[in-house]
């Protein structure tokens, strides 16, 4: 009581009991403190220290493998909306209605068609390059010209893009996850599997290919200029659905032909159909076929479905889906392993 006295005998009490109250205070502090700075086992104080935000890093560094990471294999609203806005910002929602206008916002642009671009490519071998052996010394992959400027992006009916929005329904119909394998029968110039790959865990990508000049723009282009040689797809040339390269024991979770049973003769289509069947795994594994079945539908109804039996196959219907960047639309033929 006499510490909140005011009068003046007690008064010089004041100030050794205050700088009394201070001192214990820190000694208090530097007791709780002493055991984190000290290099030995942390002591087992029992004082109530204020606590740190190291949960918030053990939550956040959590490893986790390519298999698990959230990767979307389809375009959302969202992302349209967002495109859009950004689209507006820099003024670019109307887009040219003639060649005249098309030439006038190229003004400052070499603007040279793919032709042009190869042939300055042979001749000049571009801005700055190496002459003789250096070029084989400082180029480990060297490309052919036609490959470089892309010429086979125009091989296909319709663009390029279109690659993309076959991927997005195929992994979106089937629930893809990287950890699942695909099989490609024809896949080309990767203008579809290319999505795949970049998708897909390492060496879950198989397809079988006939054609030289597609597996060539595949393997020596591709591949290379994405980034994905890593991903160790397996690219096989072969005919005659001829499996065997792709080793036993190995099954798929989706099987795909996009625009390739159109022009192989139906004897060969089921002759596939009949290798492809022991490999799609029961339950969740597919196989879709783009554009028609013609190689079912000549038989009837009830004949295809006979031979699709026999094989242990069932159909299962038919779908649609639209392109993101062009009027286009394309149709899916599902089939799946008969139910036990």
């Amino acid at each position: 009581m006499a510490l909140l006295s005011s009068a003046s005998p007690t008064r010089s009490i004041v100030v050794p009991a205050l700088l009394l109250l201070s001192a214990a205070s820190g000694a208090l502090l530097l007791f709780c403190l002493l055991p984190s700075l000290s290099p030995s086992t942390p002591s087992s104080c029992s004082c109530s220290c204020p606590a740190t935000s190291t949960t918030t890093t053990t939550v956040t560094t959590t490893t986790t493998s390519p298999s698990a990471k959230s990767i979307p294999t389809s375009t959302s609203q969202e992302d349209v909306l967002w495109l859009k806005k950004l689209l507006a910002q820099n003024l670019l929602v109307d887009v040219p209605l003639s060649q005249a206008e098309w030439h006038e916002l190229r003004k400052g642009i070499n603007p040279r068609t793919r032709a042009q671009q190869l042939q300055d490519l042979l001749n000049f071998h571009g801005i700055a390059h190496y002459e003789g052996l250096e070029a084989e010394n400082h180029t480990a992959l060297p490309c052919p010209g036609e490959l470089l400027v892309e010429e086979h992006h125009s091989n296909y009916g319709e663009p390029w893009a279109g690659g993309r929005d076959v991927f997005e329904f195929l992994a979106s119909a089937t629930n893809l996850s990287p950890s699942d394998m695909v099989m490609e029968i024809g896949c080309g110039t990767l203008r579809v599997g290319i999505h795949f790959i970049q998708y897909l865990d390492p060496n879950h990508f198989h397809c079988l290919e006939r054609d030289k000049l597609s597996l060539m723009a595949a393997l020596r282009y591709e591949l290379p200029a994405h980034g994905l040689l890593y991903k160790r797809p397996l690219i096989i040339k072969g005919e005659d659905m001829d499996f065997t390269n792709f080793g036993e024991g190995v099954s798929y979770d989706l099987i795909y032909a996009s625009a390739v049973f159109l022009h192989i003769p139906d004897k060969l289509v089921w002759v596939g159909l009949e290798r492809l069947a022991s490999r799609l795994k029961p339950g969740k594994g597919r196989i879709f076929v783009s554009h028609n079945i013609k190689f079912c539908r000549r038989l009837g109804g009830e004949e295809c479905k006979r031979r699709l039996t026999n094989l242990g196959l069932e159909y299962v219907g038919v779908q649609t889906h639209d392109s993101v960047l062009f009027n286009h639309y394309e149709t899916w033929f599902e089939f799946r392993r008969l139910k036990v």
